[in-house]
Formats: C-alpha cells, sequence, structure tokens
C-alpha cells in the first residue's frame, strides 16, 4: 500500500500524541513503547521507522507536551490586558480542571519528579520548555518592588506547578480544594492583582 507524503509525518504526530498523554498520567518509566504504538494502532516493529530509541520518543512527548501548554497559556491570555491575562492564567492553571485531568495538563506538573531520572535529549526537551513557560509568564508581569520579572515568574511558576502536583497527590478533596484556592490567592497577591468583589 502507497501512503501520501505526510503520512509518515502524521503516525510520527499520533504516536508522540499518545505518548505525552500517557508520560502525564503515569509518569515516563511506565510509558512502554509497545503499549503506545497498540494505542495508535500499529505494531511494535513501526517503531523504528519513526525513532531511533524510547529516548527520542520520550524526548519528543515532553517537546509535544510543552507545545500544548504554550497553546494552553495563548488560549487562556489572548485579547486580554495584562493583569487579566496573568489572572486568566493563573485561575485556570490553579484549578480544578487542571488538577483532574493530568493527562492533557501541564509538563511541569505532571514530570517534575520523574524527569531527572530520564536522557538527556529528554532533560533538553524539559529545560526548553520550563525557560518558555517562565518567559511567557514573564511577559505578563510588571518588576514588583524591585523584584525581576524573571525572579518572579520563577517563584510563581514553582508555587503553580507545585500546588497542582499536590493537590493531585492528596486524597481529600476539600483539603486539594483548600491547596488550590490558597494557592490561587497568594499567585494573584504576589502579582499584584487586586481581588475582584463577588
Amino acid at each position: 500500500m502507497r501512503y501520501d507524503e505526510g503520512h509518515s509525518e502524521k503516525t510520527k504526530n499520533r504516536v508522540v500524541k499518545i505518548a505525552a498523554a500517557q508520560m502525564r498520567k503515569h509518569g515516563p518509566d511506565k510509558v512502554g513503547v509497545a503499549d503506545v504504538m497498540g494505542r495508535a494502532g500499529l505494531t511494535h516493529g513501526g517503531f523504528y521507522a519513526h525513532f531511533d530509541s524510547k529516548d527520542d520518543l520520550i524526548a519528543a512527548a515532553v517537546d509535544r507536551m510543552f507545545e500544548e501548554s504554550r497553546a494552553r497559556f495563548r488560549e487562556w491570555t489572548d485579547g486580554k490586558d495584562r493583569p487579566e491575562a496573568l489572572r486568566s492564567y493563573i485561575n485556570a492553571y490553579v484549578s480544578r480542571a487542571h488538577r483532574d485531568k493530568p493527562e492533557s495538563g501541564c509538563a511541569i506538573a505532571a514530570l517534575s519528579s520523574d524527569i531527572r531520572r530520564q536522557g538527556s535529549k529528554a532533560r533538553s526537551a524539559y529545560d526548553r520548555g520550563v525557560n518558555s513557560l517562565l518567559n511567557s509568564i514573564a511577559s505578563l508581569l510588571g518588576e514588583e518592588d524591585g523584584v525581576k520579572r524573571r525572579t518572579l515568574a520563577q517563584s510563581m511558576l514553582a508555587e503553580m506547578t507545585g500546588a497542582v502536583a499536590a493537590a493531585r497527590a492528596v486524597a481529600d478533596e476539600t483539603l486539594s480544594d483548600e491547596i488550590l484556592a490558597s494557592a490561587r490567592r497568594s499567585l494573584r497577591a504576589r502579582a499584584g492583582l487586586a481581588e475582584l468583589q463577588k
């Protein structure tokens, strides 16, 4: 059977998308090549037509996860002035919806405890993604009381990702909701965003 020119690229993209979702849900160490290929409707043997190794697949999936994070950032912030864009991003990121759907969530919250055990390609992809997200957050900040935007963005990103990871980890749903609500308030305050009246 002959395929059109873009078939190989489309197939590779499908495999990477599935691997990214599985990594968010189970971590990279629990992602198996045979499982990912099966979910894509492909045989294990076809893997090497697209990737040199599992490490290459993991790195491609990390890149994909951050591409999706950048798309969500734009979705939550485009068309808004800087303070409202930042409020929208904080509220959407540190939310029940993000907590409850790890398979489509941020790579940092999903991978922060696992990525250090991966190969250099995956770690480089992760570093690129973190830097890109930091730059996006910093672009929405002013310098607050002498704290540079990049420094504040780093601190805020750590709190955001930590809050989502902690909210996912606890079994008590009320406590989980409280962690998210507290982090949202703290983040908005540190960014100088006034609380909206109900």
